[in-house]
């Protein structure tokens, strides 16, 4: 009796180690690529970045939050919570600006594309608003195909697609929709 319940013990050892030996095989898995491609590879809060020329301030941008992505087939900066871009001209107060509520800057072509809200301000005070913006640095182009509302002087210009010069001082509506004189209306208000 001993020796068969010494033969069950040893028949139940030897099930278990072959179970446990079988559960241990070296198995083989491939790891998959552990690069996140949709994670941005630098990102910042609450960012100001000051651009110099000789020791003067040229440019200012503002931003609640940057992120970089450096992939090799689009290499881009995003800002996604908007950002404010200020103009000095080596002056102490700010030339011209330019606000937008998202941009985003390609690296390869050096072009910019703001949206939602964007306002550019000109150095004589002349105001572009509009939904959508592009801006080459390299071909010096602002550009954009979408509903516009310039304001310069005493007139507010209407019209759907721009194009300007990077300074907003030489630039053209396409499709012009409306002109109005704001003095005109003031008077005709008055005259109510």
């Amino acid at each position: 009796m001993k020796r068969i319940i010494n033969m069950i013990l040893a028949g139940a050892a030897l099930i278990s180690v072959v179970t446990l030996l079988s559960s241990c095989e070296k198995k083989q898995e491939v790891v998959k690529d552990l690069q996140i491609k949709d994670l941005p590879s630098l990102s910042g809060r609450n960012v100001e970045t000051m651009y110099s020329d000789s020791g003067k301030v040229t440019l200012v941008i503002r931003t609640p939050l940057i992120q970089q992505f450096t992939e090799k087939d689009d290499p881009h900066t995003l800002f996604p919570e908007g950002l404010t871009v200020l103009f000095y001209n080596k002056k102490p107060v700010p030339q011209a600006s330019l606000t937008a509520h998202y941009a985003r800057y390609t690296d390869k072509d050096d072009q910019w594309e703001l949206r939602d809200s964007v306002v550019a301000v000109n150095p004589a005070g002349d105001i572009l608003e509009t939904e959508l913006l592009f801006w080459s640095e390299p071909k010096e182009r602002v550009w954009s195909d979408r509903f516009v509302r310039f304001k310069r002087g005493d007139q507010i210009i209407m019209g759907t697609g721009f194009e300007s010069d990077p300074s907003l001082t030489k630039w053209s509506i396409k499709n012009v929709t409306g002109t109005i004189y704001i003095q005109n209306e003031q008077k005709s208000s008055n005259a109510d």
